[in-house]
């Protein structure tokens, strides 16, 4: 097994002579994934990969180069094929020095010894999910089930040497029942076999709940939005909450600024990359920053852009952590809760749509937020306290913006969520919201 930290302190100690700043990052990760197919865990496929993400600063030019390497000695021979490209590039308006070195507290909680015996025999937790879904009345199943061994180093030119290691945990299924169908999914520093059972259990449910088919006519309505939909439209919130987003205008926060009211009052949506469950948490940023946990929107106020050295010198801020060395970013996702009682959705709305999963999101216009997204699975109308049937697809197509400001109310329990359509790992509950534009998605 390599040692990443090493290969990162290597890189830095052959080309600091010859730049004034030089950060690398080491990714090594050992995974395993099972796909499920037609109810069986079909094919398992194993790998493991480094990947090298170096920084290169010289006359506040910049240059980022990443690769996958097998050999980490090939790391400087395709570093110094690039140094004429750095060479022919502009000044960087975003350059900044990389940050003096800072104490960091490690994280602890990270490897799950559970995930590591799991890798050398994955499918017995794939098995549970399958199962429970089956339970659940699901005629059959796809999905898939990767669990992952990774470990990270950071080392940059002004000192910095930083090591972590940990595991993660990615399941996501859909169940079907005759020409119904369920989602959901998991993501976690941890192999909890409750959660993988449920994420069987809930896409079951999902797919199982009705078997009529309803109508709709396009307007306004009141949604009920799953955890699955409501980390896919985070994700959006999270980045665009980077100072790079919004100073290159692809941000609903350049139209604010941090005291302006951007959601209702119930709504806080917190970066957490020191919330060890989740699988993307680290002690510490691509430039050595320190992480620490902080709220993006507090009680609906925007409280936090995410910065790195360079975004938070030209917009006269602090470094918060989240570098991204060219594109801040944030680490986990993690939302309110409130009182909306998930036992008994259709009454709660009374008269809405519940969506349980979505694709397909778009933004038309970045600053504005308008923005546009794809039911998929289930999709239920709900009439005085009860459900009708599944429609089939909807498009939501409304703004960011006066969706987080049109949040009635957000569920008790939240659940880990992660898989394609939600890349950054977020704790997300149900969330109630009013007057939502819904049009047919192939009109």
């Amino acid at each position: 097994m390599i040692d990443p930290l090493q290969i990162a302190e290597d890189v830095v100690r052959k080309l600091k002579k010859e730049f004034d700043d030089v950060s690398a990052i080491i990714n090594w990760r050992n995974s395993v994934m099972v796909k499920l197919w037609n109810t069986e865990p079909s094919v398992t496929q194993s790998w493991i990969n480094t990947e090298a993400t170096i920084y290169l600063a010289k006359n506040k030019r910049v240059l980022q180069v990443s690769l996958s390497i097998q050999d980490p000695e090939k790391i400087i021979d395709n570093v110094k094929k690039s140094i004429t490209t750095l060479e022919r590039l502009e000044e960087s308006e975003l350059y900044a020095p990389l940050p003096e070195p800072k104490p960091w507290e490690p994280l602890e909680g990270l490897m799950d010894k559970a995930v590591i015996k799991a890798i050398d025999s994955p499918k017995e937790p794939a098995q549970e999910m399958i199962d429970a879904a089956l339970q659940e009345g699901a005629d059959r199943v796809a999905g898939t089930l990767t669990l992952s061994h990774e470990r990270r180093a950071v080392a940059t030119s002004k000192g910095f040497s930083g090591f972590e290691e940990g595991t993660s945990v990615e399941a996501y299924l859909r169940a079907f029942k005759g020409p119904m169908s369920g989602h959901w999914s998991f993501g976690s520093r941890y192999l909890d076999l409750r959660a993988i059972r449920k994420v069987g259990s809930k896409a079951g449910y999902f797919a199982s709940i009705t078997t009529n088919k309803a109508d709709y006519e396009p307007g306004k309505y009141d949604v009920i939005l799953s955890p699955l939909v409501v980390g896919n439209l985070m994700n959006y919130v999270g980045f665009m909450a980077s100072a790079a987003a919004v100073l290159m205008g692809y941000s609903i926060f350049a139209k604010f600024k941090p005291g302006d009211q951007v959601g209702d009052e119930k709504l806080t949506l917190d970066d957490v990359p020191r919330d060890s469950e989740l699988p993307s948490s680290a002690a510490f940023d691509d430039e050595g920053t320190p992480t620490y946990n902080k709220p993006i929107i507090e009680k609906g106020i925007l409280k936090n852009l995410l910065h790195n050295s360079g975004t938070a010198r030209k917009m006269g801020a602090k470094p918060t952590g989240n570098a991204g060395l060219v594109f801040p970013t944030p680490w986990n996702l993690k939302i309110s809760t409130g009182g909306l009682n998930e036992d008994n959705l259709p009454k709660e709305l009374e008269n809405g749509l519940i969506i349980n999963n979505n694709w397909y999101t778009r933004l038309q216009n970045y600053v504005e937020g308008v923005f546009s997204t794809v039911s998929r699975d289930a999709c239920l109308l709900v009439k005085n306290g009860k459900i009708i049937g599944d429609v089939g697809r909807v498009r939501i197509a409304d703004k960011l913006d006066r969706i987080m400001k049109n949040v009635s109310d957000l569920g008790r329990a939240l659940y880990m969520i992660r898989w394609w359509e939600v890349r950054t790992p977020t704790k997300a509950p149900y969330v109630l919201i009013e007057d939502v534009n819904i049009t047919k998605p192939f009109a």
